[in-house]
């Protein structure tokens, strides 16, 4: 988030449809990343560290919203960042048995 900023995308969801996956599961930095705290945050989940200290380059962030009724559901997701770098399992590996946010 340089300067504070993030790209976030909006979207308005049907219910039932699908939505895409947090690429931050299959990161390297997962468990030091800001913007990955913040998602954290937003989903009411317990944070793989109380202190990131990984700032990422560019992190675009896709918001599906949902409403059924009178309840508005968000879903945060990182769907694409510069510093981006795969490692295939890093959130099961530092959450072992527990399943993976979607």
């Amino acid at each position: 988030m340089n300067n504070g900023w993030a790209y976030v995308r909006l979207t308005i969801k049907a219910p039932g449809v699908g939505s895409i996956m947090c690429i931050c599961v299959n990161c390297h930095y997962v468990d030091s990343c800001v913007t990955y705290h913040a998602v954290e945050g937003q989903h009411q989940q317990p944070h793989l560290t109380e202190t990131p200290n990984f700032d990422p380059n560019e992190p675009s962030i896709n918001v599906n919203i949902r409403t059924t009724d009178d309840v508005i559901e968000m879903e945060w997701d990182v769907v694409g960042c510069l510093s981006f770098k795969r490692e295939t399992g890093k959130w099961s590996k530092l959450r072992p048995g527990e399943l993976v946010p979607t």
